[in-house]
């Protein structure tokens, strides 16, 4: 009996072990499978998971628990999990700390917590005050709203879900509706009426690239409005133009960019109008704007270097208006200020936008004054008539009745690019004549890719260059549109029509063309050359250690009126490589031979009946290069030598004006003809000494010396006088070249004659530079066969700081015993104005054209315009 007594004890202790506890401490229920009671009971712990549910609606599940029942503290740890209930809270950590009686609960690592409105913060630590219902959080914080789309992230953000505020400390970085970054310090998040402010130092990033800082900031953000103090806004962060607006006061719509702004100050990106230098910007007192337009009240423009101060030039304006749509500037009411001096008065104006590269609208009018054609002004217009075709129409007025008009169209397609120039002048009274004319000029080039399957390359090219009077280029030339297709030499005029063809094993090239020499006779200024053609190839280059290479070209060439000479010509040119001989011997060779078909019509050089001719020559090239070390230097001797044979005889270039120097006397058509080979046997030995400095920061200072002549065997009458290779000895060649001080250098090119008496040549180039003064010395002179020539030009510069500058620079023909011109000038200039007095007399005459002697002021405002006047001219014509 007394057994099963005691036996039926130790069953139900066991299954009183096995049951869930169920310990009720007034707050607390404990809901646990094991639990030690310690301390008088005063002590819990609770092991292998388990819950306990609070008195407050507050359920907590951990993997282990320790309750202190005097203190009412609950620590719990593992996985813990707290629901609050009541204030609908989710509390998620590793480690949590529950003060019962202030009903504050601490967590500790990995924690956190999700409202009923899902939102999500996240952070190393909590304080969860359920009294106040405010969390905070503290370390590595993020709190994600994806209902009302924002994000935050900071070291300490504090909750108030009763007010629904919230409130970060430190650094903080808020990202709202996916577009806007806020990177600031204490931010309140006011979540109810959507409004986001902080007192401190904010920056602002929209998904645009767009950055705005500023001192202080509230920001609503469901109407997109953003209100804040000393703004900083940057359009194209990062990116190559980028611009700056400085506002001391700003409200900001996001969403219809709609603006109002106090103080503003623009800063546009520096190379805006092609001048890194410049620091193009506005300023004003009050600014509104939106979408399509920008007006800023009380504004100040200029393009000038920022210092302190005031600008070169600038317009003050009663409102400047950027029109975003049609990329305009317009200005209201504007004055154009040199220093702070009105000087001109506009009513309204307008320019493009930095950003426009083709729109419509008036270009940087020109004002000029010449002594004669008198005073203009120059308005260009722009007209974009499509995507790939634009007009430019350049009316110009001078005060003299002359009008002239100029037309620029240009249009580029796929495969093609079409550019014409074309203007006409009304009015013009020639010198000589005394009657007024119409004058015109025509400049058009096209260029189009064939796109031939069979080539890597093909095109076609046509250019036309035409005008109604002989000096129009001359008289005209600051009036002319600067375009790539106005002549380099206003005496020579240029048609052609070309075909070009690149091939993977040849090229060719076929066409016409025709010269017009403005300053002969009408009779004999044309040369025609129709038509022509040039082929070339390369036939084999494994050739016993040779290239063998074929050239091909014809020419039908009609000059002087009736002076006809047409040619085929074929050429083979065997060319072995290089090579070094046991001696140290630098060799090679070539073989040459030409096939000439010509017919001439009145010309010396070909007959009037068809001939066929073969000659060839032989060039055999020896140098031997000689290096010598020094500490300071290295050295360089190359002895040279080549020979020519030529058992043929050559066509009659005796009359031609051939110069020869060192720099071409060892090239293998040193005399610059096609259909011929020089004449004869020759043996060209020469010397070129060089010392160079081994500093690397000197690598550019040396001293070079070259010395060559010619020997053949007979004089050769064919061969050209002026080159003295006709002679058994030609004249003696050389140059000097000294550079190895940064104050002086040299160059020097003469011939002596076969004498050793005489010098026929001399050509002395030298730069002296004494700090801020540079002078250069050009003396070139002819004697004998070479040429009748004998002139001397000066030019002298000295600068007196970064902005002030003078120089002088004249021409004398000495043979003539007359001074060319005289030219003296003094400049003011900086990044965006430039301010001289130029002084220019000249003896230059050419029909139209006479000697003048002219005092000129000009006047150039970067990137506005220029202007040039001519004071009454000093020189009675």
């Amino acid at each position: 009996m007394k057994n099963k007594f005691f036996s039926k004890i130790f069953w139900l202790f066991i299954l009183f072990l096995l049951l869930p506890f169920k310990g009720n401490t007034e707050q607390f229920e404990f809901k646990v499978s094991e639990i030690e009671i310690l301390n008088n009971g005063n002590l819990f712990k609770g092991l292998n998971r388990g819950i306990i549910e609070t008195d407050n609606g507050v359920i907590i599940e951990a993997n282990n628990f320790v309750y202190d029942k005097l203190l009412n503290i609950l620590n719990a740890n593992g996985e813990v999990r707290v629901n609050d209930t009541i204030n609908k809270y989710n509390i998620f950590s590793d480690k949590i700390t529950y003060k019962k009686n202030e009903e504050i609960i601490f967590t500790t690592g990995n924690s956190k917590a999700i409202d009923n409105n899902q939102k999500i913060i996240k952070a190393d630590n909590f304080t969860y005050n359920k009294k106040l219902d405010i969390l905070n959080a503290k370390k590595n914080v993020f709190v994600q709203d994806g209902i009302n789309n924002y994000e935050l992230t900071s070291e300490e953000i504090t909750y108030n879900r009763k007010e629904e505020e919230l409130f970060s400390s430190g650094k903080t970085d808020a990202i709202i509706d996916s577009k806007y970054n806020f990177e600031g310090e204490n931010i309140l998040f006011l979540i109810k009426s959507k409004q986001l402010s902080s007192k401190n130092k904010t920056k602002i990033k929209d998904s645009n690239s767009q950055i705005y800082f500023l001192d202080e900031f509230f920001y609503l953000i469901n109407e997109g409005i953003l209100k804040g103090k000393n703004i900083i806004a940057i359009s194209n962060h990062g990116l190559p133009k980028s611009d700056k607006a400085f506002f001391s006061e700003a409200i900001i719509n996001f969403k219809n960019n709609n603006f109002t702004a106090k103080d503003p100050k623009i800063e546009i990106h520096n190379d805006a109008f092609g001048n890194k230098e410049n620091n193009p910007r506005i300023y004003g007192v009050s600014s509104t704007g939106n979408n399509n337009r920008t007006k800023i009240n009380k504004a100040i423009f200029t393009s000038c270097k920022k210092d302190d101060s005031c600008p070169p030039w600038s317009i003050k304006a009663d409102q400047i208006e950027h029109d975003k749509s049609k990329r305009q500037i317009n200005y209201k009411n504007a004055f154009l200020n040199i220093y702070d001096i009105p000087i001109l008065y506009f009513p309204k104006f307008f320019h493009p936008d930095p950003s426009v590269e083709r729109q419509s609208g008036l270009l940087k009018p020109a004002l000029n004054n010449s002594n004669l054609l008198g005073s203009s002004l120059t308005i260009p217009y722009f007209k974009v008539i499509s995507e790939s075709k634009d007009f430019t129409f350049s009316p110009t007025w001078f005060d003299n009745k002359i009008l002239m008009a100029q037309n620029e169209y240009r249009q580029s397609n796929e495969k093609s690019e079409f550019i014409a120039d074309f203007g006409f002048v009304n009015g013009y009274k020639s010198s000589l004549s005394k009657k007024k004319n119409n004058l015109s000029h025509l400049f058009a080039n096209l260029d189009l890719d064939l796109n031939l399957k069979n080539f890597d390359s093909s095109k076609l090219t046509m250019s036309i260059e035409q005008v109604s009077n002989d000096t129009y280029l001359k008289i005209f030339d600051a009036h002319i549109t600067k375009s790539t297709l106005r002549p380099d030499n206003f005496d020579i005029l240029n048609n052609k029509i070309k075909l070009s063809l690149d091939h993977e094993k040849y090229t060719f090239e076929a066409g016409m063309e025709s010269y017009e020499n403005l300053q002969l006779e009408n009779s004999d200024r044309y040369q025609y050359i129709l038509p022509y053609y040039n082929y070339s190839t390369i036939l084999d280059n494994q050739f016993f250690n040779s290239t063998i290479g074929f050239k091909s070209s014809g020419t039908n060439n009609l000059n002087n009126t009736n002076d006809l000479k047409t040619n085929i010509i074929n050429d083979i040119s065997f060319n072995w490589q290089s090579y070094i001989s046991n001696l140290g011997f630098l060799n090679n060779y070539s073989f040459d031979v030409k096939n000439l078909n010509s017919l001439g019509k009145k010309n010396s050089e070909y007959k009037s009946s068809p001939q066929v001719e073969f000659v060839s020559i032989f060039t055999a090239n020896s140098s031997i290069p000689l290096i010598k070390e020094e500490k300071n230097y290295t050295n360089y001797l190359t002895p040279k030598a080549s020979l020519k044979i030529n058992p043929s005889d050559m066509k009659n270039y005796s009359t031609s004006d051939k110069k020869i120097n060192v720099g071409n006397i060892f090239s293998n058509n040193r005399l610059g003809v096609e259909d011929t080979f020089e004449a004869g046997k020759s043996l060209t030995l020469g010397i070129d000494y060089k010392r160079e400095n081994n500093d690397l920061e000197k690598i550019n200072n040396y001293f070079e010396f070259k010395l060559a002549t010619v020997y053949r065997d007979k004089i050769e009458e064919h061969i050209p006088k002026t080159s003295t290779l006709n002679k058994k000895n030609s004249n003696l060649f050389g140059s000097i070249s000294n550079n190895f001080s940064d104050q002086f250098k040299l160059n020097y090119n003469f011939a002596i004659d076969n004498d050793l008496n005489k010098f026929e040549y001399n050509d002395f180039n030298a730069t002296l530079s004494i700090n801020n003064l540079v002078t250069t010395f050009n003396f070139i002179e002819e004697n004998g066969v070479i040429g009748d020539t004998n002139a001397f030009e000066n030019s002298i510069s000295y600068t007196f700081d970064e902005n002030n500058y003078l120089s002088f620079k004249t021409r004398r023909n000495r043979k003539l015993n007359l001074t060319e011109y005289y030219d003296l000038v003094y400049e003011y200039k900086n990044d965006c104005l430039t301010a001289g007095i130029k002084y220019k007399k000249s003896y230059y005459q050419d029909r139209d054209l006479k000697p003048t002697e002219n005092l000129l002021f000009t006047l150039t405002l970067f990137p506005l315009t220029t202007y040039e006047y001519v004071a009454d001219e000093l020189l009675e014509n």
